[in-house]
């Protein structure tokens, strides 16, 4: 018997369909949900109060992003390259085996992956550390087959992310068999790199307290040097990202030691 979501993971998935596809019915989205047409209208109703959707004729669209420079906020990035970062998650989930101990970053693609840990019903015993909110509701479904351990810290409201102070603090005392992480930019010269400090700053310490550390990126990162340096190409073990990634760049990015898998 299929679990139920959380309602918000659930209105956080729609408005990510509805991002990716820019219009959808409201029996399409019950159909898709497995949920009431009454429900879909009230999750819709929710996301257009907050300014995420527009409700119209038969079912709604997403709401146009705020003109804003910088930092795309997490519910933009969720719809952004969704079956890229399905097939990566899927890779990634795949990894994880029972019994493991699991850091997890925040960011809409180790979403995904969290998504596909949860579908994987043969997991137990996996014990999840993460900083990322969303990641963490993503998981609650699994409860109690994982144990799920919030850091704690400061809260960015960009990424629904926990940093310091206090945030590193649990880390401190954690070594974890995997390590997964998302991140802004990959390049054969410039490395892992993020968007913002204190995120990136927060993948390094998880860096430091993993034994197989996995980065998951689409492959609109690749080639690409964003401001706040994560790591160097061998502080990570394996690079998954999508098959639509530059040939020249993943041959770059190989011949710099790293191992790149594509989904």
């Amino acid at each position: 018997m299929t679990e139920p979501v959380p309602t918000e993971v659930r209105r956080e998935r729609m408005l990510g369909l509805l991002m990716e596809q820019e219009f959808a019915r409201v029996a399409e989205l019950a159909e898709a949900f497995g949920v009431s047409s009454v429900t879909v209208r009230a999750d819709l109703d929710a996301l257009e109060e907050h300014g995420k959707v527009r409700r119209v004729r038969g079912g709604a669209v997403a709401a146009g992003p705020p003109a804003a420079p910088g930092e795309p906020s997490f519910e933009q990035s969720l719809g952004a390259a969704a079956v890229e970062k399905a097939h990566i998650a899927k890779l990634a989930a795949h990894l994880v085996r029972s019994g493991d101990s699991v850091l997890m970053g925040a960011g809409t693609t180790t979403t995904y992956v969290a998504r596909e840990m949860v579908a994987r019903t043969d997991l137990t015993d996996v014990t999840v550390f993460t900083n990322g909110l969303r990641t963490a509701l993503e998981l609650e479904p699994a409860l109690p087959r994982f144990a799920i351990i919030v850091t704690g810290g400061s809260l960015r409201r960009a990424q629904h992310s926990l940093v310091d102070p206090l945030a590193s603090k649990l880390l401190e005392g954690v070594r974890a068999a995997k390590v997964f992480l998302g991140c802004g930019g990959v390049h054969p010269e410039g490395g892992f790199t993020n968007v913002n400090l204190p995120d990136a700053e927060m993948k390094q310490r998880m860096l430091r307290a993993g034994t197989r550390r996995i980065m998951v990126a689409d492959s609109t990162k690749l080639g690409v040097i964003e401001m706040a340096p994560i790591c160097p190409l061998n502080g990570v073990d394996l690079l998954i990202t999508g098959e639509q990634a530059d040939p020249e760049v993943v041959e770059s990015l190989r011949a710099g030691g790293l191992e790149v898998q594509l989904a």
